[in-house]
């Protein structure tokens, strides 16, 4: 019955991602076929496809990756054709997330502590009401506490999510130390036994130095209570907003150990080559898409999953 769920529920995610991907893909993938279709492979059809890989968001060091690997292939006889690019493209990607580094890194004993962080309007919110979704399908216990206390409604946004999906809220006044707000949390998620606590913070530009110093002395008061914490730091980005994104994030890792990204919003871009140039800019793994509006959709990121939704001819 539990393999029979879990497998159901894969097969959702993958569907979810694929629908997600469709403006990408028309977008990629359609260009693509357009540009190699019928056409010997030769250095200027490579600065061509360099140009159109540039412009579909992977950026220009993803890109040179991805070329020079092209390059190599080509003066070894093993790819001839345009329309050998694309399996060569499919195969090339595969390769860049290596397994050990996606997975949330779960406490050994005790609750588990993810902190979230992220810009303003970069979809914080939502996204930890998916992961809180996605946890207690892996029935565990989650809590949330609600740091985000200097924007309007932040605290009421929180609340509102925690009820639909049914988690447990540590929250205080708006106004209130963020800190103050991530102790108590920390202190319930041991007294509760909760299997996890995920930490929302203030949204923040990485401009604002008050702010990255809050993010650090929240870290520094949750190892108080629960020193191994965080065991995940993640940066949520919004993948509408393409190159900007690995901006964002070379600047937050400056402040804070990151360990992963949560991409937003990818069903609504065409924007989706943003995780390929993430994983060659910023050596960082994306560990979960968000592919919809709802608490469920929500992928964990599967190189695999996303290299064939990408590419999908149907």
């Amino acid at each position: 019955m539990a393999f029979g769920f879990i497998k159901k529920a894969l097969g959702q995610s993958v569907e979810k991602l694929r629908s997600g991907l469709t403006r990408t893909r028309d977008a990629l993938v359609g260009s693509l076929r357009t540009l190699l279709t019928g056409r010997k492979l030769d250095q200027q059809l490579l600065d061509e496809l360099r140009q159109r890989l540039i412009t579909a968001d992977l950026g220009v060091v993803a890109t040179d990756h991805i070329i020079t690997d092209l390059n190599a292939a080509w003066k070894q006889g093993r790819v001839e054709s345009g329309d050998e690019v694309l399996a060569f493209l499919k195969e090339d990607m595969r390769a860049y997330w290596p397994v050990e580094s996606r997975a949330l890194k779960f406490a050994p004993s005790g609750p588990t502590v993810i902190l979230v962080t992220g810009i303003n309007g970069a979809g914080k919110t939502t996204s930890i009401a998916k992961l809180g979704q996605y946890l207690k399908n892996q029935n565990k216990t989650v809590m949330v506490a609600a740091c985000d206390t200097f924007r309007a409604a932040a605290v009421d946004q929180l609340t509102i999510w925690a009820g639909r999906i049914g988690v447990e809220i540590v929250k205080h006044q708006m106004g209130s130390d963020p800190a103050a707000v991530a102790f108590d949390a920390c202190k319930a998620a041991v007294a509760r036994n909760m299997d996890v606590l995920i930490i929302d913070t203030a949204g923040r530009l990485h401009t604002q130095d008050h702010l990255m110093r809050e993010l650090e002395k929240i870290r520094r008061v949750i190892q108080k209570i629960i020193p191994a914490a965080p065991h995940e730091s993640l940066l949520v980005l919004d993948a509408t907003i393409g190159q900007n994104a690995i901006r964002q994030a070379e600047e937050f890792t400056k402040s804070v150990e990151l360990t992963g990204i949560f991409l937003a919003k990818l069903d609504g871009t065409a924007k989706g080559g943003i995780v390929v140039a993430i994983r060659r800019q910023l050596n960082l793994p994306v560990k979960f898409v968000g592919v919809g509006e709802t608490p469920d959709d929500i992928a964990p990121f599967n190189p695999d999953e996303f290299v064939d939704a990408l590419f999908a001819t149907e």
